[in-house]
């Protein structure tokens, strides 16, 4: 009765639910570099003087967690590094159409991702999730 399945149990006694797809989804990779492209400051985080910017202060410290959790972080301030703006074309084309009022122009591995500003509390878990494949607790 079972001459082609010999050896084997009758369908609808095999366990179904030991099979697995071959186009199973699998989450987004996590990412891997941040290349941040900052308007001229007067140091390379820009935390200094008397004015500051509490999403830059809150961005600093985000990538020094991302940088310890193995992201790679490069970060160019226009004051003390143009030749890395020179040698982006993106970064170039972009402040040659809109100027400095671009800066900050911020890359997740080689794509553009934010410009004009830094991320907001509200957008800082998004980071998170992109870079670890999880969500995490921001300090604010």
């Amino acid at each position: 009765m079972f001459a082609a399945t010999r050896g084997y149990p009758p369908p609808w006694r095999r366990n179904t639910e030991a099979v697995t797809f071959l186009h199973t989804p699998t989450p987004n990779p996590p990412m891997k570099s941040i290349q941040v492209y900052d308007p001229p400051m007067c140091c390379s985080t820009g935390i200094c003087g008397t004015d500051i910017d509490p999403d830059l202060v809150n961005f600093a410290a985000m990538l020094a967690q991302f940088q310890t959790g193995g992201i790679k972080i490069e970060r160019y301030n226009l004051g003390q590094q143009p030749a890395a703006f020179a040698q982006n074309d993106a970064v170039k084309a972009l402040m040659i159409a809109e100027g400095t009022e671009v800066l900050p122009v911020i890359f997740w591995d080689g794509d553009l991702h934010l410009k004009g500003r830094y991320p907001t509390k509200d957008e800082r878990p998004e980071w998170f999730r992109a870079a670890f494949n999880h969500e995490e607790a921001v300090a604010s």
